[in-house]
């Protein structure tokens, strides 16, 4: 999960929140199917006469066999997780004017841990742990997962800048255009340009 929430920050960055939400509801649908697939699978006769049976059947129940509390979790915390991450990383990109990207990047899955974490572990676990024990999981879950998103801030901006190079989709670098207000934006690699050519031009002082 902290993966995907990096794969999301990078998507709603450089195709913006639009794309990321068919990416989202396709990852939502994904994993009703397997639930179901999984659920079929193992409840589907072995045959009796094979006696490797008597040993996959009961890995295959472990593997594919989760309570319904803990898929129904899944589901829901992946999907309304993941649909905070990529919403506050676009709308931070916008109060940032395209500046800044670690902001963005750790503060939209900062939200959207607390939201996935918050979610998951009540709906999976409530009544059964106890509620002093889950608020531990889920704040060391929570800081866990912000912590990853920390350590491959480099890695985003690596990935992030070498789609754009690929894509196109800033121009150059120097801007980004927001597609709900249609508006542009300087990004970071923007803003040093235009300093650099006020500072030729005399029309801005050094420092």
């Amino acid at each position: 999960f902290p993966i995907s929430y990096i794969i999301g920050d990078v998507l709603t960055e450089v195709y913006g929140y639009a794309r990321t939400r068919k990416v989202i509801w396709a990852g939502f649908i994904s994993m009703i199917f397997a639930t179901v697939m999984g659920l079929f699978v193992i409840h589907m006769p072995a045959d009796p006469e094979e006696p490797f049976n008597a040993v996959i059947q009961p890995a295959l129940e472990v593997v594919f066999g989760s309570t319904g509390r803990i898929v129904v979790a899944s589901i829901v915390a992946f999907w309304c997780g993941d649909f905070m991450n990529s919403y506050v990383m676009a709308k931070m990109k916008v109060w940032t004017e395209g500046r800044h990207l670690w902001t963005r990047t750790i503060g939209s899955t900062a939200a959207g841990q607390l939201v996935d974490s918050g979610l998951f572990y009540p709906i999976a676990f409530l009544g059964t742990w106890e509620p002093g024990t889950m608020m531990k999981v889920i704040a060391f879950n929570w800081a866990f997962k912000v912590s990853v998103e920390i350590v491959f801030t480099p890695v985003t901006y690596a990935i992030v800048g070498w789609l754009k190079r690929q894509e196109n989709e800033e121009g150059e670098g120097d801007f980004w255009a927001d597609e709900k207000t249609k508006q542009a934006y300087l990004s970071d690699a923007g803003h040093e340009r235009v300093e650099g050519l006020f500072l030729k031009a005399g029309l801005l002082a050094e420092g």
